[in-house]
């Protein structure tokens, strides 16, 4: 396998940094009007790139940045040739709200029906989104200034998207972004090998950016043209295509969702269902979560494992598997957290052996048992390994394939969980500007959207979706024989007061807008600039 060198000249920052120290942050939703100004004004944009950061990548030292993505419908309003577009994945060409399928596979029905969004369909749908980030004295003007431009160069905007600055707390109160992927910017691993199988939070390059390795071992599917086609020398060469230019290199897909959380509903309702079990409504809602509201994993299962890709400084929220807890009596199996990284590998952690590769070969899996043994790995001290077929867990693919980066804001004013139960708290009008990262949108995020939070049968589980995320739409949806199933359950196993089968949930969450976007590099967006 050929190791690729990172350009850090051509690649937008927003694809190693979340700009953190830049706590204010706008979401700018355009449409073309006049394709010769607007590719003017792209090329005359200067999206903020890693070799503007500081030396490790990871933080920006600078006042302010700009990031831009642009969606299919965008592309082809700038002039993008029918046949070059179509070299795109089919999911970003078709976009997010393209067919009814697509809607019923990402869980958008019902009340997240496209047709209920306020932006993403029809003349809604925006063609380019502008990415602000400054400090919060200095957003406002930043806003303005940039959004003035943008009209004067053939640009009319659909919507503003603003942000909060929660602290790190996402609206329902609990600490956020704790369990990211690292991506090998370094080609440390060797995607593929026996040392794969077991879960690992350090993921290929190609698995973000376009062009580069992937899990698989191949490079990233990504645009090319012919060397012939019009401005083609802009590119860069297309790996594994002699002759061929590379539109897609060092880019990556960008989703962005609109999620509007009804925070005083979610801890009014946790409070209510609690309290006839005896139980507390902070314990119901980190049950559903899958994290006490600071960050921490739920207790009874072993943190601290040294995984590849988690930093030393952040096992005690992050350095976990769910082997010690395969029937979720300490984190349920339907928690958000097991359902949004289940942290599994193509083997359990350890698992090795002729039969462990039998088995494997067979796409089947093995259960780890606690024992009183011996074991070489640090975090197998008091365990073994017994091959046990587990349907349940079968059921769940290798999580590295389907790992996303987010880079997604809070909105809305914060409210802690004691205020939410007060009748006298104002609907604080909060949510998410849910944003990730990703090189294919079928393979992760619609994956990780459809078959682990919106699929109701997640796990072995019946009738549950994410407690967070769901829709709570029956399944299949009406009119079907037999009857559809309800989708509105949550199971909470353990001993009495925390064993309970809760159903009825309510709808914490409703999409409000969506769209898939390409964010490219510098030298693709030269390109769409000289059309």
């Amino acid at each position: 396998m050929t190791r690729l060198d990172v350009d850090r000249t051509d690649i937008q920052a927003i694809a190693r940094t979340a700009f953190a120290p830049l706590s204010g942050a706008s979401y700018l939703l355009f449409r073309v009007t006049d394709p010769r100004e607007a590719r003017r004004w792209l090329g005359d944009l200067r999206p903020t790139r890693l070799a503007d950061l500081t030396s490790d990548g990871m933080r920006a030292a600078i006042p302010e940045a700009t990031q831009v993505a642009i969606t299919a419908a965008g592309l082809a309003a700038l002039g993008v040739d029918a046949a070059i577009l179509n070299r795109f994945g089919p999911e970003f060409v078709e976009g997010m709200a393209g067919s009814a399928n697509r809607s019923q596979r990402l869980g958008d029905i019902g009340a997240n029906a496209p047709a209920k969004w306020t932006w993403g369909v029809g003349d809604r749908e925006p063609h380019i989104l502008l990415m602000l980030f400054a400090g919060p004295e200095r957003i406002g003007s930043f806003e303005a200034g940039a959004r003035a431009v943008a009209e004067r160069s053939g640009l009319t905007t659909i919507d503003v998207l603003p942000t909060s600055d929660m602290g790190g707390v996402e609206p329902f109160g609990f600490v956020d972004g704790v369990s990211q992927p690292s991506f090998d910017w370094d080609h440390v691993r060797t995607p593929g090998t026996k040392a794969d199988r077991s879960f690992t939070n350090l993921v290929s390059l190609g698995e973000l950016l376009l062009g580069y390795y992937n899990e698989y071992g191949f490079p990233a599917e990504s645009p090319t043209l012919d060397a012939s086609e019009r401005n083609a020398g802009l590119l860069s060469p297309a790996t594994g295509a002699p002759g061929g230019r590379d539109l897609g290199r060092n880019g990556s897909y960008l989703v962005l969702r609109q999620l509007s959380q009804d925070v005083l509903g979610f801890w009014r309702w946790v409070a209510k269902e609690a309290a006839p079990a005896g139980a507390d409504a902070q314990s119901l809602a980190q049950s559903m979560v899958g994290r006490r509201l600071n960050g921490a994993p739920l207790a009874d299962f072993e943190t601290g494992l040294p995984l590849p890709g988690v930093e030393p400084s952040r096992r005690g929220v992050n350095g976990f598997l769910f082997d010690a807890d395969p029937d979720g009596l300490s984190c349920p199996v339907g928690a958000h957290i097991r359902r949004a990284n289940p942290r599994t590998g193509d083997a359990p952690a350890g698992a090795e052996g002729p039969i462990d590769n039998l088995l494997v070969a067979l796409g089947l899996t093995t259960r780890r048992q606690r024992k009183t043994t011996s074991s070489t790995l640090p975090w197998e001290k008091n365990t073994t390994v017994w091959p046990y077929l587990r349907h349940q867990d079968d059921a769940i693919a290798s999580a590295r394939f389907h790992r996303i980066l987010r880079r997604g804001r809070e909105y809305g004013t914060k409210v802690d969980p004691t205020a939410a139960l007060d009748p006298s708290t104002p609907d604080p009008g909060a949510g998410l500007q849910f944003l990730c990262l990703n090189a294919n949108i079928s393979r992760q995020f619609e994956f990780v959207q459809g078959a682990w939070l919106a699929n109701s049968k997640f796990a072995g589980l019946t009738g549950e979706q994410d407690p967070l995320l769901g829709n709570r739409e029956p399944f299949p949806v009406p009119p079907v024989i037999p009857a559809p199933q309800s989708t509105d359950s949550f199971t909470r196993p353990g001993a009495a007061p925390d064993r309970r089968r809760a159903t009825g949930v309510p709808r914490f969450v409703t999409v409000k807008g969506g769209a898939y976007f390409f964010l490219p590099g510098l030298a693709a967006l030269k390109w769409i600039a000289s059309l």
